[in-house]
């Protein structure tokens, strides 16, 4: 194959995905239709497949590709609580994203499933953020000095997802809101003398 037309697969490759990302997020994941996304790209669904060789290789692309996006414009500038927040409050404008992420999440703790060395790695590297933010919080006297930060990066990771399957069953869930509580409160915790 050419460089020119590698690169031509790859901006196509490029374009399908930012394409996906919209249908799905408009549509969600179950109604987004493969004719749909090669329609807006121009493509037949055979051309689709071309790029991507299944549906759940499209949506794990797609996947990544809001994990790229989310970190670049809502946590980059702000790699701490205040980030993380920024982000789940953007999950609110796309639920056909977090839909995707919840359904693929799910299926993805089958150890066959596409999706299941991508979420273990996922969630490795979200813990690690989230201690980042625990750790930032502790430099800010926000934390006390002994919190786990370890501890404290799991509940806040697996709040955020619990909160995400809540909400696309009652939209008037606010996950920022319940999620600032559980930060405020192991913050008041943090600073408790532990004799006591």
């Amino acid at each position: 194959m050419s460089r020119g037309a590698y690169a031509k697969g790859v901006a196509k490759r490029e374009q399908i995905l930012q394409v996906a990302l919209e249908v799905v997020a408009e549509l969600g994941c179950r109604s987004a239709s493969n004719r749909e996304i090669a329609s807006r790209v121009g493509l037949t669904q055979a051309g689709l497949m071309h790029y991507f060789g299944s549906r759940e290789e499209l949506y794990l692309a797609v996947l990544k590709a809001r994990d790229d996006r989310d970190l670049a414009e809502h946590w980059a500038d702000s790699p701490n609580f205040a980030g993380f927040l920024r982000v789940i409050e953007h999950n609110t404008r796309v639920p056909g994203l977090v839909q995707l992420y919840v359904e693929f999440s799910a299926e993805a703790s089958i150890g066959r499933h596409p999706a299941h060395e991508y979420f273990a790695e996922r969630y490795a590297r979200v813990r690690e953020l989230a201690v980042q933010s625990v750790r930032a919080a502790q430099e800010a006297g926000e934390f006390g000095p002994r919190v786990d930060a370890g501890a404290v990066a799991d509940l806040v990771v697996a709040a955020a997802d619990g909160l995400q399957q809540q909400w696309l069953l009652d939209r008037s869930l606010d996950m920022t809101a319940r999620l600032r509580a559980l930060w405020d409160g192991v913050a008041v915790l943090s600073r408790l003398d532990p004799a006591r």
